[in-house]
Order: C-alpha cells, then sequence, then structure tokens
C-alpha cells in the first residue's frame, strides 16, 4: 500500500517529534525507526526528512549537533526542545482529534453497507 504524499507531509512533523522525544537521534536512525513504527509502511527518504529537521530546527523545535562515532564518523544529531515539546503535545491533540472523527465516520458508515461506495471518489479527494 502507498500512504498519499499529503499524508506522510502532514503526519511528519509530529513522527519526529516523537521519534526525538524517545532519544536524541541522528537522520539515518530516524529513517529507520520510522520505517519500524509504520511496520514498513512509511518509507522515507533522505530527501523528505531532513528539510524537516531543517523547518523543525528553524522552529525552535529541535536543536542539532555533531558528535564523532564509534566507528568514528560524524554524526549531526537532533534533539527536542521544550518548545518542541510543547509543540508535539498539541500535534497529539489535534491528531486525536482527527483520528476520533475518522474513527466515528468509519464506524457509521460501516453500518450502512455501500455507503462508501455510492459516491465516486477522484484521485484528488
Amino acid at each position: 500500500m502507498e500512504i498519499n504524499k499529503d499524508l506522510i507531509a502532514a503526519s511528519s512533523t509530529p513522527i519526529v517529534l516523537a521519534i526525538l522525544a524517545e532519544e536524541d537521534s541522528y537522520g539515518y536512525a530516524i529513517l529507520q525507526r520510522v520505517r519500524e513504527l509504520s511496520g514498513g509502511r512509511l518509507e522515507w527518504t533522505d530527501g523528505m526528512l531532513y528539510p524537516v529537521l531543517h523547518r523543525l530546527g528553524r522552529l525552535g523545535y529541535v536543536e542539532a549537533r555533531w558528535e564523532i562515532a564509534d566507528s568514528g564518523r560524524r554524526r549531526k544529531y537532533y534533539r527536542i526542545t521544550a518548545l518542541g515539546r510543547a509543540q508535539l503535545d498539541e500535534q497529539r491533540t489535534q491528531w486525536q482529534a482527527v483520528d476520533a472523527t475518522l474513527r466515528g465516520i468509519w464506524q457509521m458508515t460501516a453500518l450502512k453497507p455501500g455507503i462508501l461506495n455510492a459516491v465516486p471518489l477522484t484521485q484528488g479527494a
């Protein structure tokens, strides 16, 4: 199943902030954690992740620092800030509202067989 790019973009902030709330991390490890948490359904790329990290940094939600890994390689680690934790709480509340709304709609439509097929959906809908 391919997940719509709009959904991926909309969910990127809370996903990254939640991962960094677990622990400080670097790009590749964040990509791996997204894959793990999604059961392989989300396959983010560097080109998708780093603009999100840079935007979160500009907003003051994350801070970055360079460290030398055990392998001797330099890695840029990211950590969530207090402002980022507050934003994560706000995002959680908003996503819970969206989730509850969708679950309610889907439960209602499940009680009425064929309702989801009654109206044709367009590609952009």
